[in-house]
């Protein structure tokens, strides 16, 4: 195997175009085969495979520097640089990150996991080189799709200025996580058409110096031109068509499946990558669909990731104008949906937990400041053992705090679907919900609460001494934990479902105080700043002691799930345990 000589990018250039060629093969062979196993990103790698050994064989990492954009796009650029065992040894599949990360060596200059980053890291990167007075290429690598992100076009507008070595590579397979929306592709398909000879130029016009490959995958055209603007002395793009998913038939034809996967998802007979069954998913979506046949002013909204959610590209064809994809740019996303909303539609905006920290301010200035009546599905919040890059634990003090926001956090279906029904049809207020992340589960009888009425909480099962409240999901534990007590201590707990994320039932919890001496908080989310938070304050004069139960203020990066709750204390017999000590 080729591979077998490549330790580093040195050796790269020990072969001729024949072996390099090889040796793309034999690396998207590995990719296939390790993310069958693992799951990770599958298209964005394979398209990358030609691309980044002519970038290791003409630039000298890791003295020239590349940043990498998402890093969905770095398992070939791992296997040049000494981690190519993690692709190679089934039984060291795990050993590296799936995104770019320093620890693992010095070719990884940042650790980065959301997109649309790496021109304006690369801005900083070239600024600082040169008030050192040192001498090395600047590399940035980005996706078309995350070109229609806020700080591309930031970093874009201002790299142009710098007047000194900094190169852009775009890769353009024509495709985001779905398909690409905003006028920007309209000129990079012009660009193509005419073999970047276009007088229309989006790079030219913001000053930069332009080239084109248009066979992107040919390994020796990407030498040539990487040749041509190394040690360059202005700002330059190299334009580079790719195809996603090169080397694999099934994600050629289906780029957007093929995307990202799960372990085993490869079936090359009928290329299924999703599971099917009832879930919040499947019930939040047959809910638009029926809503918006019923009312024209529903429009569903979201930024550039629409598998998170299920919609398909049947669920998008199905809702037809009322759908709006507004590409990876999750700021535009709120303040369109607010403007909707304002003038009498009816937003329906999904958006992943770990991604609303990236429109922070639109939340706060554009849509909960004009107080527009929104509703907000946030997916997969919760404690995971995600990357560093993609967790969902900050999501409740990130949207709770901001005034005028209503966050629910719903624990089985038909509570689900009565606040998504009161969500759509108020016009009062920004509503947000936390899709629950756990497994459906029914009480078999209609919600009829009345919504408007705020912050007010349910009792689930009456008790004293201790009350637990379980936010979300983490109502299941809190029943668990309940039951446990009852078995270990002998105290039968109350049990309340607080529902409302973003105020206290003061009255409740006031109630509380006369045959309770202590409240636990179960949520699924960082503790500073949270629910529990919020609960401590309130009780924080008085005599109840409070238990917050959570996660910490940290950046886990692949943690289990199970060594996370432990950590937190988050198990029955933990907070058991913990409960005895305090009241006992």
């Amino acid at each position: 195997m080729i591979l077998d000589r490549v330790n580093s990018p040195i050796d790269l250039r020990q072969l001729n175009s024949a072996e390099l060629e090889t040796l793309a093969e034999e690396m998207r062979e590995l990719i296939i085969k390790k993310v069958n196993v693992t799951g990770g990103h599958f298209g964005p790698n394979l398209g990358i495979v030609e691309t980044t050994i002519a970038m290791h064989y003409v630039f000298d990492a890791p003295n020239d520097k590349f940043i990498f954009d998402v890093s969905h796009q770095c398992y070939p650029h791992k296997m040049i640089t000494g981690r190519k065992e993690g692709f190679i040894n089934p039984e060291m599949y795990l050993k590296y990150t799936g995104y770019t990360a320093p620890e693992e060596g010095e070719y990884d200059l940042f650790k980065v996991g959301h997109t649309s980053t790496s021109v304006s890291l690369a801005c900083g990167v070239a600024k600082a080189r040169d008030l050192r007075g040192e001498k090395y290429n600047v590399v940035a690598l980005i996706g078309d799709g995350s070109l229609s992100g806020g700080e591309a076009l930031e970093g874009l507008d201002n790299g142009a200025t710098l007047g000194t070595n900094f190169i852009v590579i775009v890769n353009d397979n024509d495709q985001s996580i779905a398909e690409n929306h905003g006028g920007l592709y309209d000129n990079l398909k012009f660009l193509r058409d005419t073999d970047g000879k276009a007088e229309c130029n989006f790079f030219k016009a913001l000053g930069y110096d332009y080239y084109l490959v248009k066979e992107g995958n040919n390994i020796e055209a990407l030498i040539k031109t990487f040749n041509k603007v190394k040690d360059i002395n202005h700002p330059v793009v190299v334009h580079v068509c790719t195809q996603k998913g090169k080397g694999f038939k099934l994600a050629e034809e289906n780029r957007e499946a093929f995307h990202w996967i799960l372990p085993g998802a490869l079936n090359e007979k009928s290329g299924d990558v999703y599971g099917d069954g009832e879930g919040y998913t499947s019930i939040t979506n047959d809910f638009i669909l029926k809503k918006a046949k019923e009312d024209k002013r529903i429009i569903v909204i979201n930024a550039g990731t629409p598998g998170v959610f299920g919609w398909n590209k049947t669920f998008r064809e199905q809702l037809g104008e009322q759908y709006t994809d507004v590409g990876i740019a999750e700021e535009h996303a709120c303040a369109y949906a607010s403007a909707l909303a304002k003038s009498g539609a009816k937003p329906i905006w999904a958006v992943m937990s770990s991604f609303v920290q990236r429109t922070y301010d639109q939340l706060s200035q554009d849509l909960c400041l004009n107080c527009s009546p929104l509703t907000m599905l946030v997916h997969w919040g919760g404690i995971s053992s995600a990357d560093a890059t993609h967790l969902c634990t900050f999501d409740i003090p990130l949207i709770k705090n901001i005034p005028n926001m209503v966050y629910l956090s719903p624990t089985y279906k038909e509570e689900y679907m009565a606040m998504l029904n009161w969500s759509v049809v108020q016009n009062e207020r920004p509503v947000a919900i936390r899709v629950p992340n756990i497994e459906l589960t029914s009480k078999g009888e209609e919600d009829n609460t009345d919504y408007s009425v705020l912050n007010k909480y349910k009792v689930m099962q009456e008790g004293e001494n201790v009350a637990i409240l379980g936010v979300g999901n983490f109502y299941p534990l809190a029943e668990q934990t309940a039951e446990l007590l009852k078995t270990k201590l002998g105290i039968k707990a109350t049990i309340i479902n607080p529902r409302f994320l973003t105020g206290v039932d003061k009255e409740l919890m006031e109630s509380l105080k006369s045959n309770h001496k202590l409240v636990i908080t179960l949520e699924d989310g960082l503790l500073d700043g949270g629910f529990g938070e919020m609960i401590s304050r309130f009780y924080g004069c008085s005599d109840m002691k409070v238990l917050n139960y959570g996660s910490l203020k940290e950046f886990t990066d692949r943690t289990s799930l199970d060594e996370l709750h432990t950590r937190y204390r988050l198990k029955p017999e933990l907070i058991v345990e913990d409960i005895k000590k305090v009241i006992l």
